[in-house]
């Protein structure tokens, strides 16, 4: 569905991805995983459009979308979720859904003025399907609150909301899980493979914690120091002793954003 082709990009002399070329499948789940540094958030803003490659090409079902802007990729049906959650904190919970909506009447003038009606039920639908994403996403107590009140890991469900509000065909997701609770995290993890089982919506994460990872992945992409390592299941990667090399130093791997440590590649979980 979704590609990299030969793609690099440097910054100030300094390259952060070198020739990568990564595919995503319809309807898989796909991990982009490696070590911090390896280049894994830079090839997501490519792959949305937040930054434009020196080389290579970013494909959708096979089409060359490399110049397109973020929002062309958008009404594409790409959407993409962010490490640090944007919600606008002084609109309600809802609104911040509604606000996400695409192909919005009430976004041209003469629609509010001169089809009232139009824009009125055009609003409705909206509402009424963020009505439904809220209970979904286990929020729909909270809908009429100020965003910037909840907590952080209530803001990075109503993140991957207003993803999901734009009824997308893939959804890219920069580390879902950093700073929530492993309970909050196995409910996204059930939410994502609902999805994918009732929709067929595709998804590509970067993630740290590699128990999800393989709950979660059909294939994962190991990067290291802006480059492809390796690529399989997440079986097949942890036995590369490459990846246990690049990715832990063949020890344990201590995890500073939540203050854990991670199981090293290779080895069972304690």
């Amino acid at each position: 569905m979704l590609s990299l082709k030969n793609v690099s990009i440097a910054f100030g002399g300094v390259i952060a991805v070198d020739n990568l070329s990564i595919e995503i499948r319809s309807g898989a789940i796909t991990g982009l995983i490696g070590p911090n540094g390896a280049g894994k958030t830079t090839a997501f803003n490519i792959l949305a459009g937040s930054l434009k490659p020196d080389a290579g090409q970013v494909l959708f079902q096979g089409r060359d979308i490399t110049a397109l802007a973020p929002h062309q990729r958008a009404a594409l049906g790409i959407a993409r979720t962010f490490q640090l959650a944007h919600e606008f904190s002084r609109l309600t919970v809802i609104e911040n859904l509604m606000v996400a909506a695409d192909l919005q009447a009430g976004e041209r003038v003469f629609n509010t003025v001169f089809r009232r009606a139009s824009y009125r039920k055009a609003e409705q639908e909206i509402f009424g399907r963020a009505r439904e994403l809220l209970g979904f996403l286990g929020l729909e107590q909270h809908a009429l609150e100020p965003a910037g009140a909840l907590s952080g890991g209530q803001k990075k469900l109503l993140e991957l909301g207003r993803a999901l509000m734009r009824q997308p065909r893939i959804v890219l997701l920069d580390e879902i899980g950093a700073g929530i609770n492993r309970s909050l995290l196995g409910r996204i993890a059930d939410m994502l493979l609902k999805l994918r089982e009732d929709t067929g919506i595709t998804f590509c994460l970067i993630e740290h914690d590699l128990d999800y990872v393989s709950r979660m992945c059909d294939e994962v992409f190991v990067m290291a120091g802006g480059h492809l390592l390796a690529h399989g299941t997440v079986a097949e990667v942890r036995a590369d002793e490459r990846v246990v090399d690049a990715y832990f130093g063949g020890g344990k791997y201590e995890d500073k954003r939540a203050g854990t440590s991670q199981t090293p590649i290779g080895e069972p979980a304690p």
